[in-house]
């Protein structure tokens, strides 16, 4: 039996039966009968439901590399959820079929699957832990936040794939059971207003510094899309305010494929990913790497160079790890979660 709408998380009712959301930096004022932009979070007479609580739409086991965390549980697999939903528009989006999908009848034909299910799944799969990822997991936190307590009480870890941008408040509730989160650093400012649709670059700046600064384990995607985020400037604003936070947070510079309304676009030149990864060196990262290519990429201690990570695409193998995630050979702190 499917339960009622669940009552959303995060918001205040205001005059008139409008309601303000809480839970991303958009902060919607949503009249009665409307839905925020996300296209998930309904005011229905003065109180604001998700829509989307227990419509899964994924439930795939995923190598951890995937998402990508390199430096967090390597070679581990999780279970891989989504639902319908997003808080941003991007014109490059490669799950806006499910990310953009924002019609109510076809969220409600969707199965519901419970917390305590999507738990169990995992646990059956044999899986380490759970993956909230593929569209925006800020828009189904109350289904996330329930399913991240169930996971952490049977020892499973918990990762985000976001982009970055919920309120703080949204953070303190999902902070004490997140165990690692990738955030994608999109590009520039006038991407951010172009190509997203009308956001603030600097909201999910300072979420990334404030998620480090809950010592969670963190890395930073910033995928390359020619001809708007790929001159020498964006490589180094980008790697700079990593490396602001700390050399050891990874950053990922993945390679663009056409998609969604920027079909027509070519591929990011491999030269150009390169040239990002130096950038990110120079600035002093210790952990740079490039996605979506078919390059193995080893990751290697920053003090003595011993490989401690071995990949083949999403598999790898940790060759020179010690138990608590040092270096093997020379003992340094690596900044790997085993």
């Amino acid at each position: 039996m499917v339960p009622e709408l669940h009552e959303a998380m995060l918001y205040c009712e205001l005059e008139d039966l409008v309601v303000e959301c809480g839970l991303c930096r958009r902060k919607c004022l949503i009249p009665e009968g409307r839905k925020g932009q996300c296209g998930v979070r309904k005011n229905v007479k003065g109180k604001l439901y998700s829509l989307v609580f227990g419509r899964t739409l994924t439930a795939s086991i995923d190598p951890i590399e995937k998402k990508p965390l390199y430096n967090f549980k390597p070679g581990s697999q999780c279970l891989g959820v989504s639902t319908f939903g997003c808080n941003f528009f991007c014109k490059h989006c490669q799950n806006w079929g499910i990310s953009q999908q924002r019609r109510e009848e076809a969220i409600a034909k969707v199965p519901f699957t419970s917390p305590g299910e999507i738990v169990e799944q995992a646990l059956a799969a044999g899986a380490e832990g759970i993956a909230y990822t593929y569209t925006e997991p800020t828009v189904f936190a109350e289904y996330a936040l329930e399913t991240m307590k169930l996971a952490r009480s049977k020892n499973l870890y918990n990762v985000w794939v976001s982009n970055g941008y919920m309120t703080r408040e949204c953070i303190d509730e999902i902070a004490p059971f997140l165990d690692a989160i990738n955030v994608d650093l999109k590009g520039n400012a006038k991407f951010y207003r172009e190509i997203v649709g009308n956001t603030d670059i600097n909201f999910v700046k300072e979420n990334i510094a404030y998620l480090h600064e809950k010592k969670i384990h963190l890395e930073v995607t910033n995928l390359i899309v020619p001809g708007f985020n790929d001159r020498e400037k964006d490589f180094k604003e980008v790697s700079e305010f990593v490396a602001s936070l700390s050399p050891f947070v990874p950053l990922h510079f993945t390679r663009f494929s056409p998609q969604y309304k920027l079909d027509h676009l070519p591929p990011t030149g491999i030269e150009k990913l390169h040239r990002a990864k130096g950038a990110a060196e120079k600035a002093g990262l210790k952990y740079v790497y490039v996605g979506n290519v078919l390059e193995g990429e080893s990751t290697k201690c920053p003090e003595c160079g011993a490989a401690l990570i071995k990949r083949a695409g999403f598999a790898s193998q940790a060759v020179g790890l010690g138990k608590d995630g040092e270096c093997g050979k020379c003992g340094a702190e690596t900044g790997i979660l085993v």
